[in-house]
């Protein structure tokens, strides 16, 4: 029960992750087409390289420190893009929960 709530909370990790990248785009630009095309660009990147890497079903089988580096990646640049609009707090939520989340999933041997 325990591994499926830390997964439920990975989940969550990811979508708000892609959410802090949409919110940075959306701040960022200095125009309305910037705007959209970093606030929809930042997020879809970040899926991309998800889906191709870190994902359960990852299309590029990576070996498991490669992984979590990506995952890390992904989820440092979330926190860099909240940092960037000025929502510290929610930086350093955000980074404890991933902390937490990915020293779990080791743990239980997920990820």
């Amino acid at each position: 029960m325990l591994t499926t709530a830390n997964l439920t909370l990975r989940f969550l990790l990811e979508l708000a992750a892609i959410g802090a990248l949409g919110l940075w785009g959306f701040r960022t630009g200095s125009g309305p087409l910037v705007k959209a095309a970093l606030g929809l660009g930042a997020p879809a990147l970040a899926m991309v390289v998800w889906g191709l890497f870190v994902a359960p079903k990852a299309s590029v089988a990576v070996a498991d420190p490669v992984r979590l580096l990506v995952s890390l990646a992904v989820f440092g640049a979330a926190a860099a893009a909240l940092h960037a609009t000025g929502a510290d707090a929610l930086v350093w939520v955000f980074a404890g929960l991933v902390a937490v989340n990915v020293t779990l999933l080791h743990g239980f041997g997920v990820g």
